[in-house]
């Protein structure tokens, strides 16, 4: 959209998740995780060694096994990380429209996929966003997610003439109504299953080097956890952290959560509750792997019952945690503590058209 002077500002949020493919056909598949393990955000291997292992090895065969465990996830209305991402992206909109005086626009972009972080920017430009808070929709931070999203609104922006004012949240992972709303769905799990002996917390992995370069993403795992603990009055021996969604030989951030599951099981243990506090919402990771895999690694292994606690999704809780985020993040900005004056545009155009402007 080209500049015009009596285009009234507003407040422009986007809100990223990681992405899902398009159908859970092989070749959308494919092309997703072409992008997505392209990344040297998440893959942090010399390009020409690892475009030989992903071009020639990799996708050449996961992508079928990939979309065979899409396809036990996905709905009529397609992907869930899509269909529960929409639903966020109007809850949250709705929010900020009663919270902040000023208008917003929220747009909702993927890293991966589509709608890509490009169209997400362009959609807040056309709107008339001089000011962009990103919210990355990762409670912990990690250079494999957070710093991905940054490295690509980045990118994006280096070709814009006139750039926004811009703001990034890195994480949310210790935010006490985050924790809240994380230990309400817990005790709403309670209230209509009962309590499991354990309670597991099973957070996505990142290969154990990354950690020890440098990466917080450990130890903001941890802080969720102790944090979620501690709000349900949880004992040391009611409660256990877990890694899961490991790929490749090398070591990742340890206990895996299915050798864990399966050893729980062969030593009594009958029940376990499982969350996944490290997604915002329900997805692969979340509706097929632990949901569906590690269930049978834990039936299988002797245990009795399995739970899995759903993701916050669009839990009313949930949205409410991040309209508050937003408005802390956005202290200062114009929107967030005045209401627009709908002839300040006008006014605006009127003068720079006395001055020779077109538009």
């Amino acid at each position: 959209m080209s500049f015009r002077h009596d285009s009234p500002d507003s407040l422009g949020v986007l809100l990223v998740n990681l992405g899902t493919p398009d159908s859970p056909s092989p070749g959308d598949v494919r092309r997703y995780l072409k992008e997505f393990l392209w990344d040297p955000r998440v893959v942090e291997v010399p390009r020409p060694i690892w475009w030989l292992a992903l071009n020639l090895v990799i996708l050449n065969t996961r992508p079928k096994r990939s979309a065979r465990a899409y396809q036990k996830v996905w709905t009529e209305e397609g992907s869930p990380l899509m269909v529960i991402s929409r639903k966020q992206h109007a809850a949250l909109q709705a929010s900020l429209d009663q919270a902040l005086p000023g208008p917003v626009k929220v747009a909702l972009a993927m890293r991966y996929g589509t709608p890509s972080i490009k169209q997400g920017l362009t959609e807040l430009r056309d709107a008339g966003a001089r000011r962009v808070l990103v919210l990355p929709l990762y409670p912990q931070y990690s250079a494999t997610t957070t710093a991905s999203i940054f490295d690509a609104v980045s990118e994006e922006l280096r070709s814009w003439r006139w750039l926004p004012e811009l703001r990034f949240i890195n994480h949310y992972h210790d935010d006490p109504a985050y924790i809240a709303a994380l230990a309400d769905s817990v005790r709403e799990h309670w209230a209509a299953n009962g309590q499991a002996e354990k309670l597991v917390m099973s957070f996505h992995g990142i290969p154990r080097e990354y950690f020890e370069a440098g990466d917080p993403y450990f130890c903001e795992c941890q802080k969720t956890g102790r944090l979620l603990a501690e709000a349900l009055g949880l004992s040391d021996t009611q409660w256990l952290l877990t890694f899961q969604s490991r790929l490749g030989p090398k070591e990742w951030l340890r206990p895996y959560t299915d050798q864990t599951l399966e050893q729980l099981a062969k030593d009594g243990t009958g029940s376990v509750d499982v969350i996944c506090p490290g997604f915002s919402a329900d997805c692969l990771e979340t509706l097929e792997e632990i949901a569906m895999e590690n269930r049978d690694v834990f039936l299988e292994a002797g245990g009795r019952q399995y739970n899995y606690i759903p993701c916050l999704n669009d839990r009313a809780d949930h949205i409410t945690q991040l309209c508050a985020l937003v408005q802390r993040h956005v202290q200062g900005w114009p929107e967030a503590s005045q209401a627009t004056e709908p002839q300040e545009a006008a006014t605006r155009a009127a003068r720079a058209q006395a001055m020779g402007a077109k538009d």
